[in-house]
């Protein structure tokens, strides 16, 4: 009988305890832990960067607030999806018309050991004007890379010399300088254009 109702105490202790732990997760349903998981587990897109222009203005993300912008990772020397990217931009922003001036489109670098001011300013001229070229050091570019959960790394060619590795996405940003979402050049048409519109609604309605 004694062993029965110790059995009994610790079936009721276990109730106890079961209940006010359910009590408490329903009260407090996100727990520090479940956000601290999602915390760690969701890269953080959006950040400070500062990097200049082929002629030698300093852009970055304070100089950018209030306005949406479209950030691209590239480099001059990319044989095909860097130029075919900046092209159906250029393509996309003339179907925009008027709207496209409402939000600022940068193509950064990844490779600025060749890509010089120079380099840089005889390249995008194939492109629309509106696109803003922008470099920095290798810090300033590791830095910028980070800031947007991005990656880029140099590798070598059989035949000599080297190319980039990048992410290719376009990312998005609201005027607040939060992250809104990527483009992928791969996308309907139309429904690259949407996104560019809803930027566009950004701006024209001071939505953050």
């Amino acid at each position: 009988m004694k062993g029965l109702r110790l059995f009994r105490l610790a079936v009721w202790a276990a109730v106890f305890i079961l209940g006010g732990f359910l009590l408490i997760s329903t009260q407090f349903p996100e727990s520090q832990v479940g956000r601290q998981t999602t915390a760690s587990g969701t890269a953080k897109v959006g950040g400070p960067f500062s990097l200049l222009t082929p002629t030698g203005e300093r852009i970055d993300n304070q100089s950018l607030a209030g306005r949406p912008y479209i950030v691209f990772f590239g480099f001059t020397y990319c044989p095909d999806i860097c130029p075919t990217t900046l092209f159906e931009l250029t393509d996309l922003m003339a179907d925009l018309g008027p709207d496209a001036d409402t939000f600022e489109v940068l193509f950064v670098t990844v490779d600025p050991d060749r890509d010089t001011p120079a380099a840089l300013s005889s390249y995008m001229t194939s492109f629309d004007s509106r696109i803003t070229a922008l470099r920095g050091t290798a810090t300033e570019t590791e830095n910028t890379l980070k800031s947007f959960a991005a990656y880029a790394k140099k590798v070598p060619l059989e035949t000599g010399g080297y190319t980039m590795d990048h992410t290719a996405g376009v990312f998005l940003m609201r005027p607040d300088g939060r992250f809104t979402g990527m483009m992928d050049m791969h996308e309907p048409r139309e429904t690259k254009l949407e996104k560019l519109r809803r930027l566009a609604r950004m701006a024209n309605t001071g939505q953050g």
